[in-house]
């Protein structure tokens, strides 16, 4: 494919990746968007009336 490239160690093995992101800008921002919802998937959960509410408080929401 164009505008991706692996990048192999001594053995051969495929541990990287290079993205020409001036191409395949859409397929980046996906994967990383994948990689951070993954890592933000173990963070505590808010309910959204707490986070209306703090927002209420802090009078960044109106009513």
């Amino acid at each position: 494919m164009q505008g991706i490239q692996f990048v192999t160690n001594d053995k051969g093995e495929k541990v990287a990746v290079q993205i020409d992101l001036r191409k395949h800008a859409v397929v980046w921002e996906d994967v990383y968007d994948s990689i951070t919802a993954r890592n933000r998937s173990r963070e505590p959960r808010e309910s959204i009336e707490s986070v209306k509410e703090r927002l209420l408080k802090r009078r960044k929401l109106n009513g």
